[in-house]
């Protein structure tokens, strides 16, 4: 039983990690060219409060109870793309570095065979 639900849940992961719309763009934003890309998608969080607020009126106002969940999610992916904003520059301070790093290895290198 409990193997079934880890593989259900692995598989449920797997599919919303390559397949949903945020993931796919955080992705996109987690790679070497797309670093630089981390500080204005924080932006795109913006829209996503604003929709969570107004799904909250909606409701408040007397809609379906359940589309709280849709508050959920809105209020989810506003968190992701607001944390991957300073991430993104911690890892481009980082892969810079490393970057740098290699220039200088290479540059030493080069001039040791010359």
């Amino acid at each position: 039983m409990f193997r079934s639900i880890w593989i259900a849940s692995a598989h449920t992961r797997d599919f919303l990690r390559r397949y949903m719309p945020t993931n796919v763009a955080l992705d996109a934003i987690r790679t070497r060219p797309g670093l630089k890309w981390g500080v204005p998608a924080m932006l795109v969080a913006i829209p996503y409060l604003f929709a969570a607020s107004f799904v909250t009126v909606l409701v408040d106002d007397g809609a379906p109870g359940w589309l709280y969940l849709l508050v959920l999610l809105f209020i989810w992916n506003a968190l992701k793309f607001a944390i991957m904003g300073p991430v993104s520059v911690v890892l481009l301070i980082g892969v810079r570095a490393s970057e740098r790093r290699e220039r200088r290895v290479q540059r030493a290198r080069a001039d040791a065979f010359a």
